[in-house]
């Protein structure tokens, strides 16, 4: 830590990000030991394809029925945490909370996350899944970019937040069924600049998936426009029908 984060935390002792107790960053982080060790992170047995986790005593991964039925368009979405415990008050805080300071906490979560993944390094571009202008104003910021700068810093690759957008304003997907969200989605996103994905690998970020509806309707737009694979990182995976809640 430089002096100037030393005067820093002397003047404003620093709290966790999750429960807002005081900390000593220098030997827990951003997040207290009882915050952090709350998360809860994705292991096997688990979907290889969307990071469903199943409750299970069998200890391989297998598919998901969702999967089996219905394979996405992208080639794999990684999950780094449940949507449960600590994470969830953190994330919500970030995101309807307007404490944007929180994206350099869970960004560097999900880049240090992101640097053991299995997939195609060479020609990889950043792109957050992209807000709705509406949603946009209302927010004032697209949780998905923030989370996103850390990560493509982490892997020395390109950022693009641009090519990508939403063009219809949709409803939130947690307010709809399972059904709903799908349809919901549909038709949603375009790829403003097609040259900028042709023959890419992209990696799409986002703060939390359920059923990766969203993630998947991006993936299919993103590989109608050219780009050679989609993958997918996601901060905390939410709970869904027959797995860990």
């Amino acid at each position: 830590m430089t002096l100037l984060g030393k005067l820093t935390d002397i003047i404003y002792p620093p709290r966790c990000h999750g429960c807002r107790d005081f900390i000593d960053r220098n030997e827990t982080g951003f997040f207290c030991t009882d915050c952090y060790s709350d998360f809860s992170r994705i292991s096997s047995p688990m979907c290889p394809v969307c990071s469903t986790p199943f409750v299970s005593d069998a200890q391989k991964d297998h598919l998901c029925e969702d999967c089996l039925r219905d394979r996405p368009s992208y080639q794999s979405a990684f999950a780094a945490y449940h949507y449960k415990g600590a994470i969830v008050k953190a994330i919500y805080q970030f995101k309807y909370g307007a404490k944007t300071y929180l994206s350099e906490s869970l960004g560097r979560l999900l880049a240090e996350y992101s640097e053991g993944l299995s997939m195609e390094s060479g020609n990889l571009l950043i792109v957050p899944v992209p807000l709705h202008p509406k949603r946009l104003r209302e927010r004032g910021f697209n949780q998905g970019l923030l989370l996103a700068r850390p990560v493509a810093l982490h892997l020395k690759a390109e950022l693009d937040f641009l090519s990508l957008r939403r063009t219809r304003y949709t409803a939130p997907q947690a307010s709809l069924k399972k059904g709903e969200r799908k349809k919901n989605v549909r038709g949603a996103f375009h790829v403003e600049n097609p040259g900028a994905v042709e023959g890419k690998t992209i990696l799409l970020v986002d703060d939390v998936s359920t059923t990766g509806n969203t993630l998947n309707e991006c993936a299919r737009i993103l590989i109608k426009s050219g780009c050679m694979k989609v993958f997918c990182l996601i901060l905390a995976k939410a709970g869904d029908r027959g797995i860990f809640n």
